[in-house]
């Protein structure tokens, strides 16, 4: 065991409690103490050694002097409702943290990320309203002396004020979790108000909430469809044999002025085999693989000209044993030359407008040869059959050297995976700091011995 001294209870330091303001640098009242110099832009520090700024805490109602420094005890510290940012811990005693570990009334850590010189804690996130924390920190200061204490520990007890009633944020994440799905599913988040664009930060609190935890761990990001809409990926596709869990911390979180989010259900799904469908337009022919080999090779036909089928990647999103097409439903007049009205059979589906992978028996001797279809890929009944029973909900559908337009990211069904990885994280309103303070998930700043 160390032969250091530590001082236990309350702890030798001062301390302040900064909750970040988004988009408000709040200011002291006249004569209560200044926010200290090099705090972040837009964060009101609120120091507990006895100023009050902005209403974000109580005073203390005792303090007491414990080896000529200043120390706290009685109350826990109150961040009001106006805190809606994360919280930061600053030392105001000459000295550094050597360690931070924040806890919730259930013992799980918060994340949160220290500062290079130990001289502040900052919070990954908000804390929910109506919450109880407490944090541990372990204080380093040069002794006077042989026998001077050098390590003081401390603890802080932190409330939030509990959220006004009203409305909350609420999301439904997709698909329908229990099950298991192709690699390419992306993970969907409708929620049940909009988030506008004009409000970054706002959907800054919203991403960092809404967490994706997969086995084995990928690199992933949510990307903002809309207002009400999010789409979350991998950067390359899920790992086969994956297990994803999604769930959100919205819950009690200010969101906005007023605006608090709710509850959520949370889910989780699996994915199984790497399963592709490659169709070569040119070549008049799809291959299928199953993680990584080739397990069938289908002659097929594709669109033809003025009905070309459309390029990149594309995901299942459904299956129909028997389903009616008719040219009306993708505005070809009935009785004109190009119109029909078909019962087809073994229909995989990969559009919501009406991309099918299905049976053409009455294109037998076009496919492999020529394209004929309005879209569609068509190809044997047999054929068709064993590919409605090989792939499942969230498999890859893949065209090349093709002629028809790309496949649109949004609006038709996944298109997801026809962004580049660039492309994909412009769309986060966390763009740039994904990886920010990863390593300092735990919440907690090793001691230096």
């Amino acid at each position: 065991m160390s032969s250091r001294r530590y001082v236990r209870g309350w702890g030798a330091l001062s301390l302040a409690v900064g909750a970040v303001l988004v988009g408000t640098a709040a200011q002291p009242p006249a004569g209560q103490g200044k926010v200290p110099a090099g705090a972040p832009d837009s964060t009101a520090v609120v120091a507990v050694d006895g100023c009050v700024t902005g209403g974000l805490c109580s005073v203390p109602r005792h303090t007491v002097a414990l080896s000529g420094v200043r120390t706290l005890t009685g109350h826990p510290v109150m961040l009001g409702a106006q805190a809606m940012g994360p919280v930061t811990l600053l030392l105001r005693t000459p000295g550094r943290l050597a360690d931070v570990t924040v806890t919730d009334r259930r013992g799980r850590r918060i994340a949160g990320t220290p500062s290079v010189d130990g001289t502040r804690w900052t919070s990954a996130g908000t804390l929910p309203a109506g919450g109880r924390y407490t944090a541990r920190l372990v204080v380093e200061r040069a002794g006077a002396g042989a026998d001077a204490p050098r390590r003081h520990l401390a603890r802080l007890d932190l409330r939030t004020a509990a959220a006004p009633a009203g409305e909350r944020l609420t999301v439904t994440f997709g698909p329908e979790g229990g099950g298991t799905y192709g690699v390419g599913q992306p993970i969907t988040a409708e929620l049940s108000r909009p988030v506008p664009a004009e409000d970054p930060a706002a959907r800054r609190i919203v991403e960092r909430a809404l967490q994706v935890r997969s086995e084995p761990r990928v690199e992933g990001s949510w990307h903002w469809v809309d207002s009400v809409t999010l789409h979350y990926r991998p950067r390359d596709y899920w790992p086969a044999r994956a297990r994803i869990r999604v769930h959100s911390g919205l819950d009690a979180l200010r969101v906005g002025s007023g605006l608090y989010g709710g509850p959520s259900r949370p889910f989780t799904l699996t994915t199984g085999e790497r399963v592709e469908a490659v169709t070569d337009v040119s070549a008049l022919e799809m291959t299928v693989f199953r993680d990584g080999r080739a397990i069938r090779t289908i002659p097929v036909t594709t669109g033809k000209a003025g009905y070309r089928t459309r390029g990149g990647i594309k995901v299942v999103l459904g299956k129909e044993s028997l389903v009616r097409m008719r040219g009306d439903s993708i505005g070809i007049a009935r009785g004109s030359r190009d119109s029909y009205d078909l019962k087809v059979r073994w229909a995989t589906r990969v559009t919501w407008s009406g991309e099918y992978l299905h049976a053409a028996p009455w294109s037998v001797d076009a496919q492999g040869s020529e394209n004929v279809s309005h879209g569609c890929t068509g190809m044997s009944t047999d054929d068709a059959a064993w590919l409605f029973r090989t792939v499942r909900e969230g498999d890859l559908v893949r065209v090349v050297n093709g002629y028809g337009k790309p496949m649109p990211p949004f609006g038709n069904g996944f298109g997801d995976w026809n962004l580049s990885w660039a492309e994909w994280r412009r769309g986060s309103a966390l763009t740039g700091r994904a990886t920010a303070g990863a390593a300092a998930s735990e919440g907690s700043l090793r001691p230096v011995l």
